[in-house]
């Protein structure tokens, strides 16, 4: 007899299969990101043309959206434990793989095409250095607003360190914090506006590159990222409240 108690019996074997699917869900996201990058690196070698300048959009696209999914992915690991519902957790396993590999494969064309990953230059400059013509401030939670959608003064920390639809350490505090609904609530609407600017950064490159690469993927992105706000806020109706 072992003396411990049925429940006490069972410890070992609920944590075998939590580490299981956490293994799973690890192995998926490397074999989905080893897939995309090894079919890049032969795309770009058959590519002939020059390589972007440092400080052209290419080069910075590949930089900001790496950075803009990174919370993208961590949001959604956020989230998914926390979530009962299947569709949530779908959602978030999507944005997780999805994410991860398009970030391998920017990671890869600055590699391919010869330049550092990181640029001293401000976050999002290709947008506002005269050849996009973008307003941050009019973005999707762009600079022009602080992480509750009220207006921020130009000079103030929450206007001039964030890139567009990035969420706030502060609601990252929160998201962590949260339980039950109110994180599923508040995961949704970060994610939405998240994602509605990343669909604005994707539609800003396709004018300023000539690249079937780039064009290929931010085209993607934005498809997809317009089907995830779509059913995100089918989501909050669920929950009884307005997207």
């Amino acid at each position: 007899m072992s003396g411990r108690t049925p429940a006490e019996q069972n410890q070992p074997a609920k944590r075998s299969l939590g580490s299981r699917l956490e293994a799973a869900l690890i192995a998926a996201v490397v074999a989905v990101l080893a897939l995309g990058t090894a079919g890049l690196f032969g795309y770009g070698l058959a590519d002939k043309e020059s390589p972007p300048s440092d400080a052209g959009a290419e080069a910075g696209f590949a930089r900001d959206m790496q950075t803009h999914h990174n919370q993208a992915v961590q949001m959604a690991l956020i989230i998914r434990p926390k979530t009962g519902d299947p569709t949530l957790k779908a959602v978030a396993y999507d944005i997780i793989t999805s994410q991860q590999q398009q970030s391998g494969q920017m990671f890869a064309w600055l590699n391919l095409w010869g330049l550092p990953q990181t640029s001293p230059r401000p976050a999002m400059a290709w947008m506002t250095d005269g050849t996009g013509g973008h307003d941050m401030g009019a973005m999707p939670g762009g600079t022009g607003q602080t992480s509750d959608g009220s207006e921020a003064s130009p000079q103030s920390p929450e206007a001039t360190q964030r890139m567009p639809g990035m969420a706030s350490p502060a609601d990252l505090a929160r998201l962590k914090s949260a339980t039950g609904k109110d994180a599923e609530i508040l995961f949704l609407r970060l994610m939405i506006a998240h994602h509605r600017a990343g669909i604005a950064m994707a539609q800003a490159i396709q004018p300023l590159t000539d690249r079937p690469q780039v064009l290929d993927l931010a085209r993607a992105m934005a498809g997809a990222q317009q089907a995830e706000i779509e059913q995100m806020q089918q989501l909050l109706r669920q929950r009884g409240v307005a997207p």
